[in-house]
């Protein structure tokens, strides 16, 4: 059985691309090393976003695993434009995963970079492997897996939250074990 631990970044300043965590996430960040730490994790990937990086970098001290850094992790771009009704344009997306904003990734071409990722870590040889990310990328990776998963449970997702996906010969359970 193969364990993969989806982290969604704790707490930022902000969605750019260098954010800093806030205070409260910083704090986050070594609360949650504590939570996984007892977890046999032997793999981690990571969005290059400063915010992913630094909510995982203290559970990757704590237990000595370098974590690796994937582009195919960040997320996703909804638009090119500042759209001041991109929830609702967000919310199609999720019943029609092909639409695609100027400038933008449909949630189809967006689920798979992020479901390749996961494919890759199940080949690898690790056990128990932690991928930190981004709110709308982990909703889509969870929606692949399990298709009643759309807009509500994106916008449920809380700074950090936590996933756990059991991969057991062909079965496939999903579990959240963490929410702020």
């Amino acid at each position: 059985m193969k364990n993969v631990i989806i982290v969604r970044h704790c707490k930022a300043e902000g969605q750019a691309v260098d954010a800093p965590l806030t205070a409260q996430g910083i704090q986050q960040a070594l609360e949650l090393a504590e939570f996984l730490s007892d977890k046999g994790i032997d793999h981690i990937v990571s969005s290059p976003y400063r915010r992913a990086f630094d909510t995982i970098k203290p559970l990757a001290n704590l237990i000595g695993v370098e974590v690796v850094v994937d582009e195919r992790l960040t997320e996703r771009v909804l638009s090119g434009c500042n759209e001041p009704a991109w929830r609702e344009m967000l919310r199609q997306t999720y019943d029609d995963l092909d639409l695609c904003y100027e400038g933008g990734e449909s949630s189809r071409t967006a689920m798979h970079r992020a479901v390749r990722v996961v494919e890759e870590v199940l080949q690898n040889s690790s056990q128990n492997a932690v991928i930190v990310s981004h709110g709308n990328l982990i909703s889509l990776l969870l929606k692949y897996y399990d298709n009643r998963i759309g807009f509500d449970e994106w916008e449920a997702l809380t700074n950090p939250d936590v996933y756990q996906l059991n991969f057991h010969s062909d079965v496939l359970m999903i579990q959240r074990i963490w929410t702020s």
